[in-house]
Formats: structure tokens, sequence, C-alpha cells
């Protein structure tokens, strides 16, 4: 399993650094990771009690336009609602969370003609309450649906990122820095072979020294 190198103390010396270097490492990303999981799970939560709102109001939104529909003229529900009151315009910014870059989302309605009007595209003669109902939700959790949304993206940026950091800190943890110690014992283990062999070589001279004095 060892690195296959030449057993010198500066290898040895070499590889010690870059041991030191790889737990460093091992540590730092293993602190990110687990501050990345935890601002997913904060996020998740956020996402789950959002998802949860915003399901709600629409099927109680969807449920009134069903109503609007079944007591409307499809041809003057279909009028009501061909010409809109407003636009959206939308800015895509960046936000970094723990270097992971998520969007952010930044958005303003405006009034489709130029001034003001209010959120229903139609007078209110020809249509029925459930349908003012209905556009009133959906129009009260369009800021929910766009958080939801920036929201959503982030998470699944962190889970990405969590699990590219989790295969970093197990190549640390489970490869590299085991490869590197076993190196080191290994050239260690033959530097203490050849230090004992030199030693052993040295006592023979001095003794044959001794004998021919």
């Amino acid at each position: 399993m060892e690195i296959r190198v030449n057993p010198t103390r500066m290898e040895l010396n070499r590889l010690k650094k870059r041991l030191t270097m790889a737990q460093r490492g091992h540590k730092l990303l293993k602190d990110k990771r687990d501050e990345l999981i935890r601002q997913f799970l904060i996020l998740v939560r956020k996402n789950k009690d959002l998802r949860e709102h915003i399901e709600e109001e629409l099927s109680a939104a969807f449920s009134k336009f069903l109503l609007a529909r079944a007591v409307m003229p499809a041809e003057s529900l279909e009028e009501a609602l061909m010409y809109p009151t407003k636009t959206l315009n939308l800015e895509i910014s960046q936000q970094n969370i723990m270097s992971v870059y998520a969007p952010k989302f930044d958005w303003a309605e405006e009034d489709a003609g130029g001034g003001e009007s209010s959120i229903y595209p139609y007078g209110f003669v020809d249509t029925s309450a459930e349908l003012d109902i209905s556009i009133e939700t959906l129009s009260a959790i369009l800021p929910q649906l766009m958080e939801l949304a920036e929201v959503e993206k982030s998470v699944q940026l962190l889970a990405e990122e969590i699990e590219k950091t989790r295969r970093r800190v197990n190549a640390l943890e489970y490869v590299l820095i085991p490869k590197l110690e076993e190196t080191i014992k290994y050239i260690t283990m033959k530097l203490e072979e050849s230090e004992r062999g030199a030693l052993t070589r040295l006592m023979k001279i001095k003794d044959v020294v001794r004998a021919k004095m």
C-alpha cells in the first residue's frame, strides 16, 4: 500500500511535510463539510416549510379557480384573464454560502400599462368572487414562490458541494494519509536497517583493526 520511493532521509522529510499538509487539509475539509451540512439542513427545513405552505395556498387558489370556471361562461373567463395588468422584472445575482455561489433573486412588479392598476385584469361585473379570491391568493404567494425557487436551487448546489467535499475527505482519510503513513514507516524501517548494518560493519572493522595491533 505504501508509495514506492527511494528510502532516503531527504525523501522521508519530504513525505513527513506532505503528511502534515494532508492532515491539515483533511481537518479543514472536515470542518467545511460539517458547516456545509449545517447550512444544508437549515435550508432543507426552510424549503419544507415554504413548500408545504405554498402547496396549501395553491391548492386553495386552484379550488376557487375551478369553482369560478364552473359558474362563469368559458368565454367570459378567458376574456377576463387575457390581458395581464402586471409584469415581473427579475434580476439574478449570487450569494456566497461556504464558497457555494447560490442564486439570489431580486424582483419587482410593474404595471403593464405604465400606470397604477390593481392585481385584477378585469372588471367585476361579469366575474365571480371565486375568481377574485384565486387571483388574490396567487398574487400574495408570488414572493414566497420566488423565495422557494431560490432556496431549492441553493439546497441542490449545497448537496452537490457536500458530496464533492465528502469524496475529498474520504480520499485523504482512507487513501492518501494511510499511504503516506505506511511509506514513512517503510522508509524509517529501511533507514534503521541501514544504520544497524553500518554500525555492524564499523564494529567489525574496529575488531579487525584491534586484532592487527
